[in-house]
């Protein structure tokens, strides 16, 4: 019987990557890191590890050291957020607002520590480069839900005006404030629940803002036309009459009378 010489087995093949690829693969492995950590706190030398490189292969791509491998990871996360506020122009308002929510929400638990720390600031990597960034992200949320609004000027829509979009904006500043309060709460309540009431907060700012403002009204008179019984605004209808019926004997005597 004769012996059969052992094969070897087949070398894995390398493929070297581009510039871009190689670039993602440090960004991703930075993010990884960022995502869960404050800034300050990841080195260079952990994210070659995460990429599998050497440590002069992050030089070579990032010059700037932590600071631009930092900004580049934060304009790559920025880019992702944003699209979270992008939702298609179809079906009720509320409920493209609240599955943008759902998307938002995701995002802040996935990269729970790093947006922490992205949002509360004072970190010795925050620049004036990296606060516009993070301001350009609230900016594009503010445009998104303007858009869900019919309030973007596009396809002969009437702009915003001033009081409509500071409303936007300072909800927008809600929902910052609400993600960093339910990171430190231990992400509770439930992300759903949270949304809901986020949903709800909207909906309360754009009725306060219609009662003094005729643009806001319009607004919501075009916004509830869209809206179904079933929907947030019409389940919110059902929790808040009650509650406002309470206040009948603040009308004035003639307007309670009708």
């Amino acid at each position: 019987m004769t012996s059969t010489a052992a094969v070897p087995p087949p070398r894995a093949t390398y493929r070297r990557l581009s510039v871009e690829e190689r670039r993602a693969q440090l960004l991703l492995a930075a993010l990884g890191l960022f995502a869960h950590r404050a800034p300050d706190e990841v080195s260079l030398d952990e994210v070659a590890v995460a990429a599998g490189v050497s440590r002069p292969l992050v030089y070579r791509y990032f010059p700037g050291g932590r600071q631009q491998l930092y900004e580049a990871a934060l304009g790559s996360a920025a880019d992702e957020l944003t699209l979270c506020f992008t939702e298609p122009p179809a079906g009720p308002p509320t409920e493209r607002v609240a599955r943008v929510l759902d998307r938002y929400l995701r995002f802040v638990d996935e990269h729970d520590t790093g947006f922490s720390a992205l949002l509360r600031g004072g970190s010795v990597v925050e620049t004036s480069r990296t606060t516009t960034i993070v301001d350009g992200v609230r900016r594009a949320a503010a445009d998104e839900i303007l858009r869900h609004l019919g309030r973007m000027g596009e396809a002969g829509e009437q702009p915003a005006g001033p009081r409509l979009r500071m409303m936007v904006r300072s909800w927008i500043a809600a929902v910052e404030a609400a993600s960093l309060i339910w990171l430190d709460d231990g992400k509770r309540p439930a992300a759903a629940e949270l949304r809901g009431w986020l949903v709800d907060h909207l909906i309360a700012l754009l009725a306060a803002t219609a009662a003094t403002d005729p643009e806001t009204a319009a607004v919501v008179n075009d916004l509830l036309a869209l809206e179904t019984s079933d929907g947030p605004a019409g389940r919110l209808a059902v929790r808040v009459i009650p509650v406002v019926a309470e206040a009948a004997h603040l009308l004035p005597a003639a307007a309670a009378s009708d």
